[in-house]
């Protein structure tokens, strides 16, 4: 391969890390054609680009980044054949692994660098597994606010709130 491509190829590496930061390094080695085909179709419909790249060049496109630290991180998880997942959603290509691996046996997580944060080893799959994505995490939050409201207007409306509420409007009438 010429200089020239490998710069191409960095490059593209680097675009896409910069459009889509969460990464799953797995080891798809071994897998026959039929279920690689099946993997890049079950890829496609989680959204997850899955892309093999060269090792060296993938971790000069995260140095090309600037995030040597996440390079110096992925470089012993880069040994031998490697495919690179890439995702918005955190963990979708967790999910995946885990539901094709249990079929298939492949993949396999080497490591994934997930909300700026370096997963390295296939024990750390359940962990990425539960990881809430954005939108789960305002479900959550906005949850928890109305949890409150909700008791409060409850109270207000049951039997007693009438109570209340007549109690509220005697003492408003005072003043």
């Amino acid at each position: 391969m010429r200089k020239e491509e490998k710069a191409k190829i960095i490059d593209q590496v680097a675009a896409q890390l910069e459009n889509t930061p969460n990464f799953y390094v797995t080891d798809i080695a071994g897998l026959d054609a039929q279920n690689t085909s099946d993997l890049r179709r079950a890829c496609f419909e989680k959204e997850i680009k899955l892309v093999v790249v060269k090792n060296t060049l993938f971790i000069k496109a995260l140095q090309q980044l600037g995030k040597n630290e996440v390079a110096d991180t992925m470089t012993d998880v880069m040994a031998g054949p490697s495919a690179i997942m890439f995702t918005t959603t955190p963990n979708a290509p967790a999910k995946l692994i885990k539901e094709f691996g249990e079929k298939a046996g492949k993949p396999v997580l080497k490591g994934a660098y997930v909300q700026d944060c370096p997963y390295i080893g296939a024990e750390n799959l359940e962990t990425l597994v539960n990881i809430k994505s954005r939108e789960e995490l305002i479900g959550d939050i906005i949850g928890l606010l109305q949890s409150p409201a909700k008791n409060v207007i409850s109270a207000l409306t049951a039997s007693a709130g009438g109570k209340v509420a007549g109690l509220v409007k005697t003492l408003s009438e005072k003043e």
